[in-house]
C-alpha cells in the first residue's frame, strides 16, 4: 500500500533522544544537590548528540504542553569534558542569561539566539567567551540584549544565580562595552532587530572577515561601511532598511556577493533589500536600479525585492511578451532587467510587487501572491523571520484551499504546522493558521493524509488553544478539530483536549457558537470511549460544566443546540459510570431536569436526551432511592404516555421505572402514587409501542438490561427487558445478535422461559427472539 502524506517515521536518534529528554532521571542524570539535576559521571556525550538534546529541548518546551521544562537542564553542558557543545539553537523568552552562562566554557561553532527577549548585557559578556571558536552568530530581536537589566551586573556567581528574578528583562542603561573585538572566526552575523540605540557601524567594525550580514530592521545612519567586506560579503540582508540612492550605490560595489556554502550549510549569494509592504515604501524601484544590481552583481543567485513600489517601465508590455509556457530563461523574462541575467537566479522575492503577475520569470523559485507556489514559497521563506510576512502569505493559502483546491497538500500542512510552532506566541500567525488548517484536513483532502501527519496538526491545534483565548484562534481551533474522527484520532491527547474544551465552556458569557461547537465536540469525545476514559473527564468538572451551561439557557429561556448538546454530553459520560451519575444528582442535576421539562414541554429531542441521563442513573442501585419521591415517579409515570420522538421518551421513562420496580415493593414507601398503577402504566406503555421501530440510541453493553432477565420480583421490568432485546437484535441483528450473545443473553431469555413468574407476553416475546435468531 502507498505511503500517505506526512507518514515518514522519525529517526532513531530523535526517538532516543525525545526519550532521554523525558525521562532524563531514569537515563542521564540524577538528582543533586539542592534539588539540581546533574549528569551522571559514566556519561560522556559527543557534539552530535548534545547539539540534538538542546535543541530538541527547545522544541518540546515550545510545542509540547505535557513536557516539564528542567530549571537547571543547560548545566548538564557546562562541563566540556563530558558533553560537547557545538551548534546550539535557543529562542523566545523562556531563555535566560544564566542558561548561556551555564554553556560558556563550550567551544561553540554556532549560536542563534531568536526572539529572546529575556536576555541581558550579562549575555554580551557571556558571548565573549565563544569569541576564539564562534563562526555563526545569530542575535535576530533579541531586544533586550544590549540592555543592563534592573541595574543588575554583567555576571552573576553561583551564590547569587538561582535569586536571578524570573521577569522577562526590563530596559535599563544602554550597555557601551561590548565589542565584537577577538571574534576572528565570526563569518555569519544576524543582528535583525538590533536597537536604534546602538550603532551598528561600531559594533561591526572589528568583524573584518564577515561573509554574511542580516541587518534586517536595523537603521543605519551611514552605509559606507559595507564596503570594508566589498571582497568577502556573500551574502547581504536589508530587510526593512529605508533604500536610498547612497545605499543602493553602496550595495552595488559589493561585487563578490555570489553564490557561496557556509559552514552552517547555508546558502549564501543573497541581496535581500525587500520591505514589509509597498504602503510603508517611499523608495521607488526603477528599471535603472534593477539593471545596476544584476550588471554589477554578476555572481548573485538570490535576490529579494519583495514590497517595494515596481514602476511600468520595469515590464515587457503583454503583447510583446514570448510566446509559449511560462519560462525561467532570462531572454524570455518579462521583466527587462532580468533579461541581462548569465543564468535563472535559484530565489527570486516578489511577494507584495506586481512583478510577480508576469508570465515569464527567471528564477527557478518566486515568491509572490500569483499562484499557489508563489505563496507556499513565501510562507517557507519568510516564516522563521518574518511573521508579518508569512501571516499574509498563509492568509493567500487560506483562500486557495478554501475556493480553490491545494494541489501541494503535503507541503502546505508542513509549512503551516511548521509557522504554528515557530510563532506560537503571535496571534496573527495562530489565527490565520489554524483558519487555513480547517480547510486543509477537510472531508476533501483526508484521505491523502496519514496518523502521524494528523496528529501533528492536532497537536498545532492544541497549542493555540492554550495559548489564545482570543474568540476567532479559539472558534477556528475547534473546528479544525470537527474534522477529525472523534474520539478515534484525539484520543491520544484524550485528556488534554477536553480539558481545553471545559476551560472554553467555564465562562457564563460564552461566544455562541464557540459555545456550540465545544458542547459538540465534548459531546462527540464521551461517547463511545472506555469507562475510565469517563471518569476521568467526570473529575475535570465535566458534569457540573454542562449543568452550568444548561442552568444559564434555563436563565435565558433558551432551548437551543447548546441546551440539547449539553444533555446529550451528560446522558454520554454517566453511561456505566456511577461516579458521574453521582455527581450529576449532587450538582442539583434532577431539579434542573424538572425545570426543563416545565420550561420546554414540547421538545422532543431534549425530553429525550434527559430520560436517556436518566435511565443510566437509575442503572445504579445505590443512586436509585433519591429517584424514589412522588414527585419524580409521577414526572416519569406521565412521560411513559409521550409519543415525542417516536417511542423514545416513553422507552427511556419506562426504562428508568423498570429498575426501580426491580428493587421490589419494600422500598416502595410512599402512598402516591400506587406502585401496581404505575406498573400497569408501564404495561400499557410497552404494549402499545411498534416492536419494528428503528430506534435513536447506541448500547455498547446489554449488561443494565440482562441484570433485570431472571427474576420474579417485577415481571414488567423483565417484560420491558425482553422488548427491548427483540427490538433491538429483529432491526439491528447484524449489530446486536452478536453482542447479546457475547454477553450471556441467550442463557438467560432461556431461563425467563423457565420461569413460572415470568408473563405470556414475556415469554411470547423470548420464542420470537429465538425464532428471529434461528432465521438469522
Amino acid at each position: 500500500m502507498a505511503a500517505k502524506a506526512g507518514d515518514n517515521p522519525d529517526s532513531l536518534m530523535t526517538l532516543a533522544t525525545v526519550f532521554c529528554l523525558r525521562n532524563l532521571r531514569k537515563t542521564m542524570c540524577y538528582q543533586g544537590s539542592r534539588n539540581k539535576l546533574q549528569l551522571r559521571s559514566d556519561i560522556f556525550l559527543p557534539s552530535e548528540i548534545c547539539d540534538k538534546l538542546v535543541n530538541t529541548y527547545m522544541e518540546l518546551v515550545h510545542t509540547d504542553s505535557n513536557f516539564e521544562p528542567e530549571e537547571s537542564f543547560f548545566q548538564l553542558f557546562s562541563d566540556p569534558r563530558s558533553t560537547r557543545l557545538t551548534r546550539v539553537q535557543l529562542r523566545e523568552d523562556f531563555v535566560r542569561d544564566r542558561d548561556l552562562e551555564a554553556i560558556k566554557k563550550q567551544d561553540l561553532i554556532e549560536l542563534h539566539l531568536t526572539y529572546c527577549n529575556s536576555l541581558s548585557s550579562r549575555s554580551l559578556k557571556t558571548l565573549t567567551s565563544f569569541r576564539e571558536t564562534l563562526v555563526s552568530l545569530c542575535l535576530f530581536s533579541c531586544s533586550n540584549i544590549f540592555y543592563r537589566q534592573g541595574g543588575a551586573p554583567l555576571a552573576c556567581n553561583e551564590d547569587t544565580e538561582d535569586d536571578e528574578e524570573e521577569s522577562p528583562a526590563s530596559r535599563q542603561a544602554l550597555d557601551t562595552n561590548f565589542s565584537f573585538q577577538g571574534f576572528n572566526r565570526l563569518r555569519l552575523l544576524n543582528l535583525g532587530g538590533l536597537s536604534d540605540e546602538v550603532d551598528a557601524e561600531t559594533l561591526l567594525k572589528p568583524l573584518r572577515s564577515l561573509t554574511s550580514l542580516d541587518l534586517s530592521n536595523v537603521q543605519l545612519l551611514g552605509t559606507t561601511f559595507l564596503t570594508q567586506w566589498k571582497d568577502r560579503l556573500a551574502s547581504l540582508v536589508l530587510y526593512n532598511v529605508d533604500l536610498s540612492e547612497e545605499l543602493v550605490s553602496t550595495v552595488v560595489e559589493l561585487v563578490n556577493l555570489r553564490s557561496k556554502v557556509s559552514l552552517c550549510g547555508e546558502t549564501a549569494g543573497h541581496l535581500d533589500i525587500s520591505r514589509e509592504s509597498r504602503r510603508t515604501s517611499k523608495f521607488k524601484m526603477t528599471r535603472k536600479i534593477l539593471t545596476a544590481i544584476v550588471q554589477r552583481l554578476l555572481n548573485l543567485v538570490s535576490l529579494d525585492i519583495s514590497g517595494h513600489i515596481m514602476l511600468d517601465n520595469c515590464t515587457v508590455p503583454h503583447f510583446e511578451e514570448a510566446m509559449g509556457r511560462p519560462s525561467i530563461e532570462p531572454c524570455k523574462s518579462s521583466i527587462y532587467p532580468f533579461q541581462e541575467l548569465k543564468r535563472p537566479l535559484q530565489f527570486l522575492g516578489l511577494y507584495d510587487t506586481t512583478l510577480c503577475n508576469v508570465m515569464h520569470i527567471p528564477a527557478y523559485k518566486v515568491t509572490g501572491s500569483k499562484n499557489e507556489d508563489q505563496v507556499l514559497n513565501a510562507i517557507e521563506a519568510y516564516t522563521e523571520f518574518r511573521p508579518e510576512l508569512a501571516h499574509r502569505a498563509i492568509n493567500q493559502l487560506f483562500d486557495i484551499a478554501r475556493i480553490q483546491h491545494c494541489g501541494q497538500l503535503l507541503r502546505a500542512l508542513q509549512l503551516v504546522i511548521a509557522a504554528l510552532k515557530c510563532h506560537k506566541y503571535d496571534k496573527s500567525i495562530q489565527v490565520t493558521g489554524s483558519a487555513a488548517l480547517f480547510y486543509l484536513t477537510n472531508t476533501e483532502y483526508r484521505s491523502d493524509q496519514s496518523v502521524r501527519l494528523r496528529r501533528e496538526v492536532i497537536e498545532v491545534v492544541l497549542n493555540g488553544m492554550e495559548q489564545y483565548q482570543e474568540v476567532t484562534v479559539q472558534r477556528n481551533c475547534c473546528l479544525t478539530l470537527c474534522n477529525f474522527s472523534i474520539p478515534e484520532e484525539l484520543e491520544f491527547q484524550y485528556s488534554r483536549v477536553n480539558q481545553l474544551l471545559l476551560k472554553i465552556l467555564e465562562p457564563a458569557r460564552q461566544d455562541e457558537s464557540i459555545q456550540r461547537i465545544a458542547v459538540h465536540l465534548c459531546n462527540a469525545l464521551v461517547c463511545q470511549v472506555d469507562n475510565h476514559h469517563k471518569e476521568a473527564v467526570g473529575k475535570m468538572g465535566f458534569v457540573k460544566t454542562m449543568l452550568n451551561l444548561i442552568q444559564k439557557k434555563l436563565q435565558d429561556r433558551m432551548c437551543d443546540q447548546v441546551m440539547e448538546f449539553s444533555w446529550s454530553a451528560l446522558w454520554n459520560i454517566t453511561d456505566e459510570t456511577p461516579d458521574n451519575c453521582q455527581m450529576f444528582l449532587n450538582c442539583r442535576g434532577m431539579s434542573l431536569f424538572l425545570e426543563c421539562l416545565q420550561e420546554f414541554p414540547d421538545k422532543q429531542e431534549l425530553h429525550r436526551n434527559m430520560l436517556g441521563l436518566l435511565g443510566n442513573v437509575a442503572e445504579v442501585k445505590a443512586l436509585r432511592p433519591q429517584l424514589l419521591t412522588p414527585q419524580f415517579i409521577t414526572v416519569f409515570s406521565n412521560l411513559l404516555d409521550s409519543k415525542a420522538d417516536g417511542i423514545e421518551v416513553s422507552y427511556n421513562a419506562c426504562g428508568v421505572l423498570s429498575h426501580i420496580m426491580f428493587d421490589g415493593p419494600d422500598v416502595w414507601s410512599m402512598e402516591e402514587p400506587r406502585r401496581d398503577a404505575v406498573m400497569d402504566k408501564m404495561w400499557d406503555a410497552i404494549q402499545s409501542w411498534d416492536v419494528s421501530s428503528r430506534r435513536n440510541i447506541n448500547y455498547r453493553s446489554f449488561e443494565p438490561i440482562l441484570r433485570l432477565l431472571p427474576q420474579s420480583i417485577s415481571p414488567v421490568s423483565q417484560h420491558w427487558a425482553t422488548w427491548a432485546l427483540y427490538n433491538l437484535v429483529s432491526v439491528y441483528p447484524s449489530k446486536y445478535c452478536p453482542l447479546l450473545i457475547k454477553e450471556g443473553g441467550v442463557g438467560l431469555l432461556e431461563k425467563v422461559l423457565e420461569l413460572e413468574s415470568s408473563q405470556p407476553e414475556t415469554k411470547e416475546m423470548v420464542k420470537l427472539y429465538f425464532h428471529h435468531c434461528s432465521n438469522c
